[in-house]
């Protein structure tokens, strides 16, 4: 049972609390900000992390997977390629995914067939095959900064924050308008309200539990709500980080059948 606590905050938390502009917002770096908050979430040097998927429909668990995710920066552009391997459920086990650029693929080893993938395809509850990946929001998107305000975060703490408008810029953007709320002081990420093409809300994420994770305060849970149905909650964590020297041939599509997992 998901703690009814953390469930209950999920639902209750309000998109806005005030609404005022300042001078320095006006004047802000959108996309300087944006950079700032990526640098937050990802580190700077290729590495790996173990990625856990819980799905929740009203506060019970329903379905869940593991998946070990290597992100390195592609020389070009600046965005990251990344591979997952899944681990559970055990029939998923060996099972890839692989990211790079704007192309997307599925491998089953039994059957040595890749196939392509769209980031917006659902892989488990609320989480998209984009959203499990590591992105540079700066290297995708184009920011506006809308304006400062007061906003709750996850643990619902009151924090002040900017309030960025992304706008695709790349077709490797996984969706087409974000509103990226970004703290004030610190340029952690709070939380993204994650838009369809045609503007209908997908769903609300919000950054929490904040940890020191190779060289800076990382968040390591995000909590996705569905648009629609707040009682839907998927939560994804990332935890056994670590820098590692990842080689650029791991992220070719060709690569793929040759994998040895790790032992």
């Amino acid at each position: 049972m998901l703690d009814r606590r953390l469930f209950a905050r999920a639902l209750l938390l309000a998109p806005l609390a005030a609404t005022t502009s300042t001078p320095a917002a006006a004047s802000a770096d959108a996309q300087a900000l944006l950079a700032a908050s990526d640098a937050v979430r990802n580190p700077g040097q290729p590495f790996v992390t173990t990625v856990t998927l819980t799905e929740f429909r009203a506060g019970r668990r329903v379905d869940g997977n593991t998946l070990v995710s290597y992100s390195r920066v592609l020389e070009r552009g600046g965005q990251f390629a990344t591979l997952l391997r899944f681990v559970a459920p055990a029939r998923d086990a060996g099972k890839l995914m692989l990211r790079n650029g704007s192309d997307m693929w599925f491998f089953d080893p039994n059957t040595q067939a890749s196939v392509r993938l769209s980031p917006q395809q659902r892989l488990l509850g609320q989480a998209a095959n984009g959203d499990v990946v590591t992105v540079n929001l700066a290297r995708d998107y184009r920011a506006t900064l809308l304006r400062d305000e007061d906003v709750q975060d996850g643990e619902r703490r009151a924090r002040r924050a900017h309030l960025l408008e992304l706008n695709a810029a790349t077709a490797d953007a996984t969706y087409g308008r974000i509103h990226f709320w970004i703290d004030r002081d610190n340029q952690w990420p709070i939380k993204g309200h994650f838009f369809s093409d045609s503007g209908r809300l997908l769903k609300t994420v919000f950054y929490r539990r904040f940890e020191p994770q190779l060289g800076a305060q990382r968040p390591t849970e995000m909590v996705i709500i569905d648009g629609v149905d707040p009682q839907s909650v998927t939560v994804m964590r990332l935890s056994e980080w670590r820098a590692r020297d990842l080689p650029a041939t791991w992220f070719q599509r060709d690569f793929l059948p040759r994998y040895q997992p790790e032992r």
